[in-house]
């Protein structure tokens, strides 16, 4: 009876250090004289669960998500405390037309190259660009009492004049009606 136990514990010992060796090795299935079976643990054979969608918790998840696009500025009649002045009810009648950026602005920006060439430029111009340049250049010549150079892109619609006078531009087309 001595001998046959020790031939069990040793079938068992093999088994226990092949499942817990660390050498990275799968397991062989034990010896069928060992007396042990394989358990499967794979899910059980079945439906797939099912996911309920809820309309009324979607809401939160709503509140989440950025929005697409910029809403509509609030109706307005005068400047704004931070300066925004709103665009008239209807386009000025003139024969060129600046869009509003998409935060609802006057596209008007200054840029700085080569260390020190001021540079102002005008965009989203449709329309006759050749006309804005010719009022654009009388009016800064009423404001610096110079002939001031300008540069028309007719491709990207945009107008650049030389010199920082984005805050004058700016003023003189919302005034427009821009």
């Amino acid at each position: 009876m001595a001998a046959s136990f020790t031939v069990h514990s040793s079938v068992f010992r093999r088994t226990l250090l092949g499942a817990l060796s660390l050498t990275g090795r799968t397991p062989r299935p034990a010896a069928s004289s060992a007396g042990l079976r394989c358990v499967c643990t794979a899910a059980p054979v079945g439906p797939p669960p099912v996911v309920l969608e809820s309309a009324e918790e979607y809401k939160f998840v709503e509140r989440l998500i950025p929005p697409t696009r910029v809403p509509s500025p609030p109706k307005h009649s005068a400047p704004t405390p931070s300066g925004w002045t709103p665009p008239a009810e209807s386009p000025p009648s003139l024969p060129y037309m600046i869009r509003r950026s998409r935060m609802h602005n006057i596209p008007v920006y200054t840029d700085l190259t080569h260390g020190n060439r001021q540079i102002t430029i005008v965009r989203k111009v449709e329309g006759d660009i050749w006309a804005l340049e010719n009022e654009v250049k009388q009016f800064l010549k009423e404001v610096t009492g110079k002939d001031l150079p300008t540069q028309v892109n007719e491709v990207t619609g945009t107008l650049k004049v030389k010199g920082h006078f984005d805050v004058e531009l700016k003023d003189w087309l919302a005034n427009k009606g821009f």
